[in-house]
């Protein structure tokens, strides 16, 4: 069984930085989402961790994790939400007391996948990748970042469908700012290994591969655990998206996974859009593509709206996904069940 957090009217957002913090020249970013989330009629409750940024991290793990602990336990706090990624995050796992951390949402992506996905894990509560802090920032949100609080706001039992969007962004241009923060200008279209029609369902787990992949073998990546505790009998969709690996580091890392046991029970994996899909001696991300669902002998479905290369889906670890695509638009319906 799934647990499923819900937000409420008139929520209060907590923003901690368990992995990255934000440098004292970009503090501004973090300062004017929470303008853009108050007119919105949102509360806002920052922590310290957000403010520092030294070595690649926030903080110290035990600090890091402390907020986070006590921002899931403030009842006053309503979803957690951090400013962005970073590098550093498993760090602070092992101080975590994952039995006692109240039912709420945690919202993000990137680094911020290896916490969502422990907490799925270890606890069967749903979690929340999509978008962050920073991105919430602009005057309006693109339609499919936008839908994040619809996500959150369905209620257990019933179910929410998101849509594939008509456009993407290629590159950043901070020194020309958008209403909706992200410069939409290419043709979004999902491809997939096989037919230009497919369907697939199950659970959904996933995140930023980078950095998830790391769990295997360890207690917070324990699937084999979770699977037998709360979706018995069920199959799991696996949808990843890619932020710096080369495809041969891509491919290591999907056989690792394999080897340790992700992939049983898989009827299915979803890859988003990636910024670094360059050939190593010819070998393709496509050849990846290829290879991983031969091997499984299951349906693929890439360059989904996941992950760094905006607008984001928003997607629920442990929710039940049917997933479809035809002719390069695609659909998420999540059955909170």
């Amino acid at each position: 069984m799934i647990t499923y957090p819900r937000l409420k009217e008139g929520l209060t957002i907590g923003v901690t930085a368990p992995s990255s913090g934000v440098e004292a020249e970009l503090h501004d970013l973090v300062n004017l989402a929470g303008r853009r989330l108050t007119a919105k009629g949102f509360h806002i409750v920052i922590g310290e961790t957000v403010w520092t940024q030294e070595k690649a991290k926030s903080s110290s793990a035990k600090k890091r994790a402390d907020e986070f602990t006590n921002m899931m336990d403030n009842e006053e706090i309503d979803i957690l939400i951090p400013p962005w990624g970073g590098e550093l995050l498993i760090e602070m796992l092992e101080h975590i007391n994952f039995q006692h951390l109240q039912d709420k949402w945690v919202l993000g992506y990137s680094d911020i996948s290896v916490l969502l996905l422990a907490i799925t894990l270890k606890t069967g509560m749903a979690t929340a990748h999509g978008t962050n802090l920073i991105d919430l920032r602009g005057e309006s949100s693109d339609p499919v970042t936008s839908m994040w609080q619809t996500v959150l706001s369905t209620p257990k039992g019933e179910a929410v469908l998101q849509k594939s969007s008509l456009k993407y962004q290629k590159e950043w241009q901070h020194n020309n700012p958008s209403p909706c923060v992200f410069h939409l200008t290419e043709d979004t279209l999902w491809k997939t290994n096989g037919t230009s029609q497919v369907r697939m369902q199950g659970r959904l787990l996933g995140g930023c591969i980078d950095v998830i992949r790391h769990l295997a073998g360890t207690p917070y990546g324990d699937i084999s655990s979770f699977y037998n505790q709360h979706i018995k009998g069920e199959s799991i969709i696996w949808y990843f998206e890619n932020c710096e690996l080369s495809t041969t580091d891509l491919r290591r890392s999907l056989v690792q996974l394999k080897y340790a046991g992700w992939f049983e029970h898989c009827s299915g994996i979803l890859f988003g859009r990636s910024a670094v899909n360059h050939p190593v001696d010819g070998y393709t991300l496509e050849d990846v593509y290829a290879e991983i669902a031969e091997e499984l002998q299951i349906p693929l479905i890439y360059d989904i709206d996941c992950g760094h290369v905006p607008p984001q889906i928003t997607f629920i670890n442990g929710a039940y996904a049917v997933i479809e695509t035809s002719d390069g638009k695609g659909q998420v319906l999540q059955q909170f069940i």
